[in-house]
């Protein structure tokens, strides 16, 4: 696009119709100029929704050295427009554009500070939440079988031991099975289960191994049910075994 004027004048009258700080003899000039381009319009927009974003984050209290570079940049001497006179001397352009980037940059750390500030804010309310531990019991198929699923909510690893279910023969393996909440928004098996870890014990029946566990462990509500199960080596994700081994209920 290309215009009768250099492109860092007509960025300054955008800049002042924007913010209302044009005079009479710059609106009349800017009004001109939008009748003959009106593309114009489409980066007026674009600035008056640059500035509405610039504001549109929670409120903070702001450092006492960010308040005090804030406040410094936006003190800075303002140049007065002078009274529309045949003599009136061009305005100050080079002199506006200081201040309008010294404000600029204030603003950008403000909201830069409170950006952080939310991370922040959203970071330690994860932290906040408490291990979950599952303890597991073996059923009529191994009596002596237990289990405990140790669980961090926050980066959702968990610590699977397992103690005495008997060894498996060879293209069989273990599963641990996950069964949220009957409204819990999860993608779960026709069982409503989750696949959640595929494993296998020593001789002598025992396991202890470092898991990733699905979102569902954020909150120890959203689950209903923790199993383990025999599966095919080779398909364990049909989720055919039975009966179950182990489960904490």
């Amino acid at each position: 696009m290309t215009w009768a004027m250099s492109s860092e004048h007509l960025q300054l009258l955008i800049a002042g119709y924007v913010l209302g700080d044009l005079d009479a003899d710059e609106a009349a000039e800017f009004e001109r100029l939008l009748s003959e381009h009106p593309a114009i319009a489409d980066e007026v927009t674009q600035m008056q929704k640059a500035l509405e974003l610039s504001f549109d984050l929670p409120d903070v209290d702001l450092p006492a050295h960010l308040r005090s570079a804030v406040l410094g940049a936006q003190s800075m001497p303002i140049v007065a427009l002078p009274s529309p006179t045949s003599g009136r001397k061009p305005f100050p352009w080079s002199r506006a554009l200081n201040v309008a980037a010294a404000v600029f940059i204030g603003v950008l750390g403000v909201n830069n500070y409170r950006l952080r500030q939310t991370l922040q804010a959203s970071q330690t309310e994860t932290q906040r939440l408490a291990a979950l531990t599952f303890s597991l019991k073996g059923t009529q198929a191994a009596t002596a079988a237990s289990a405990t699923v140790a669980v961090n909510p926050n980066t959702l690893e968990a610590v699977l031991t397992v103690k005495n279910l008997p060894p498996l023969p060879p293209g069989k393996v273990y599963v641990l099975w996950t069964l949220p909440k009957q409204d819990a928004p999860f993608t779960t098996d026709l069982k409503g289960a989750i696949l959640t870890e595929v494993f296998n014990v020593d001789a002598q029946g025992n396991v202890a191994q470092p898991i990733v566990v699905p979102k569902v462990y954020r909150s120890e509500a959203l689950v209903s049910k923790v199993a383990v199960t025999v599966e095919d080596a080779a398909s364990p994700q049909k989720h055919q075994g039975k009966p179950v081994k182990i489960t904490n209920l």
